[in-house]
């Protein structure tokens, strides 16, 4: 039956018409955005999930600032330290030098003074990001030894979240502590000696032993009122080992701090690991498949253009009606 009312031909011609551009506008926001779910919409779950593991992979991304930023810390600590120790070794090798009768001491203390004043020099210097570890006040108000390095953020399927850290113990690494309670300071370099022993032993085979520690640290040593007595002889001895304990602290630091370094370089390739595995996995439930959209935007292109002229095709019938109606 032929209806002038009601084109059931044009009508089913334009929802076709109409179902093939939605499905064109979809593709076509696929290809746009590169993403098959772009809204809570197109799929709540996976949105959901997604939105949630961008998030997460965010703050890793803040996590992997703060391993950069921890890193550049314990590197300067690592290069002052390194930097006092060949110091402290001129200042050995001085000492050395001046236990051989008849040098000009003096003039030898000159040359220690200077790099005595190059040792607070370098610790005062060693800072990062308005961070010292090698010259601190342990008595101040808030001072922690411990210094905790931002590492891993975890975010379980109860919604708990929680920030793990890196500690870096930096009681072993200072050189410099302006704290003068208790003991007095107690840095590698300002640290006064009440313990090493010193003997010395001439060339007749007489030994003599110093008092009990040298009352100098690194620091302020001064061995121009030295004489070539056996006792100051002694005591310079004392102030050798004393050096040379000093030297070996910074070393067995400067080890602490390079384990602390490996730590922190192997939580570093951790972190970037796992955020590009998170980057997959959102991927995985939300990237539109290029090739696939492409392919279908042509087959809907030519369906587009089919149904454009079915729809043609059932509104010219009702024209037919009108032949009808014509005279002959």
């Amino acid at each position: 039956m032929s209806s002038l009312v009601t084109n059931n031909a044009a009508m089913t011609a334009l929802q076709a018409l109409n179902m093939t551009m939605q499905n064109m506008q979809t593709t076509q926001s696929r290809i746009s955005t590169g993403l098959r779910i772009n809204s809570a919409s197109d799929n709540a779950a996976y949105w959901s999930i997604a939105t949630t593991m961008r998030s997460d992979n965010s703050a890793l991304s803040t996590v992997s600032d703060a391993l950069k930023l921890g890193s550049s810390t314990v590197d300067v600590a690592s290069t002052g330290i390194n930097s006092a120790i060949d110091v402290s070794n001129q200042i050995k090798s001085k000492l050395v030098a001046a236990a051989q009768p008849g040098v000009d001491r003096t003039k030898i203390q000159s040359d220690i003074t200077q790099l005595q004043k190059q040792l607070k020099s370098i610790s005062d210097s060693a800072v990062f990001s308005g961070q010292n570890w090698l010259s601190v006040d342990s008595g101040a108000t808030g001072f922690n030894a411990s210094k905790d390095i931002v590492a891993s953020f975890q975010h379980d399927s109860a919604g708990n979240v929680s920030v793990g850290t890196i500690s870096v113990d930096t009681s072993s690494v200072k050189l410099f502590d302006t704290n003068t309670g208790g003991t007095g300071p107690a840095g590698l370099l300002d640290k006064l000696d009440t313990t090493t022993v010193g003997t010395y032993t001439d060339a007749g085979g007489t030994t003599t032993t110093s008092t009990a520690g040298t009352g100098q640290s690194v620091f302020n040593l001064d061995i121009s009122g030295l004489t070539n007595s056996a006792g100051d002889l002694a005591k310079l001895n004392a102030l050798t080992k004393q050096v040379d304990g000093a030297i070996a602290g910074m070393t067995t630091a400067a080890s602490n701090l390079g384990s602390a370094k490996s730590r922190v370089t192997l939580q570093q390739s951790f972190v970037s690991s796992l955020m590009t595995s998170i980057d997959k996995g959102i991927g995985s439930l939300v990237d539109a498949d290029m090739n696939s959209e492409s392919t279908k935007l042509q087959a809907l292109q030519v369906q587009q253009q089919l149904g454009v002229q079915a729809l043609s095709i059932a509104n010219q019938s009702s024209q037919a009606i009108l032949s009808l109606f014509r005279g002959g």
